[in-house]
């Protein structure tokens, strides 16, 4: 049986400890702020930091290394030279929010992809977890983390301009989660060229600029940027047509 000790009791990290002890690993103890870390690394087979990017150095530097242990982080973008004092580390990023400890803990456990790096373990852990580990080194993890805040953060900052413009039509954002809903199911299914619609793909100025029009001045610029987005994918997926015709 794998022994954890958790330091870091936050979102991210009680969603990893609960998702572990039901997948058989034990937790030998949570550490919080004001705790002696120094002895965290004795006696078990890992330790999990779970605070914020900018303290995993400092934590890790105040855990007394032990050879047989392996010394991990959750972050999506530090690498391992974060946990420099440690002989075994590893890094594993769940590709999932995390909102909460219980809709994490499910989350944890449904087969999603984990960055992984460093020590066998931290694989064997997702393995466990029955999720799919996906090897993202250390050059690459800024990159990677990019993609994942914009798939997530900058996908619900999104939804809140949704929400704030259809209040505008005294709509709520609720009638429009199914349009989303369907975009991201045709996205997934067919690919973003392939998945668009709408005036900024097919080149309709005239009904963008209605929408500017009536934008409220605070909302243009996240319109533009979204127009220019679709107009980049759009043209993609012109050139790629344009490919195949060549090839056919």
């Amino acid at each position: 049986m794998t022994t954890f000790r958790l330091v870091g009791p936050g979102r991210a990290g009680s969603s990893l400890a609960a998702a572990l002890v039901d997948a058989g690993c034990e937790l030998a103890g949570s550490l919080g702020r004001g705790d002696d870390l120094g002895p965290a690394a004795s006696g078990v087979d890992a330790v999990v930091i779970a605070t914020p990017d900018a303290a995993v150095a400092e934590v890790a530097a105040a855990i007394d290394p032990v050879p047989e242990t392996v010394v991990l982080h959750l972050s999506g973008a530090l690498g391992l030279d974060v946990l420099a004092p440690h002989h075994r580390r590893g890094s594993l990023h769940p590709l999932m929010p995390l909102p909460d400890a219980e809709t994490g803990r499910a989350r944890l456990s449904s087969g999603i992809a984990f960055a992984v790096a460093g020590d066998a373990l931290v694989t064997d852990l997702v393995v466990r977890l029955g999720g799919r580990p996906l090897a993202v080194a250390d050059d690459l993890r800024a990159a990677y983390h990019a993609a994942a805040c914009i798939a997530a953060n900058h996908l619900v900052g999104l939804l809140g301009q949704v929400e704030r413009v259809a209040a505008t039509a005294g709509l709520p954002l609720e009638v429009f989660l199914p349009l989303a809903g369907a975009a991201l199911a045709d996205t997934a299914r067919r690919g973003p060229a392939a998945a668009l619609t709408g005036p900024a793909a097919r080149g309709d100025e005239a009904t963008l600029a209605r929408h500017r029009h009536v934008l409220d001045p605070a909302e243009r610029d996240g319109y533009e940027a979204g127009v220019r987005l679709v107009r980049r994918v759009a043209g993609q997926g012109a050139a790629d047509t344009v490919e195949m015709a060549r090839c056919g």
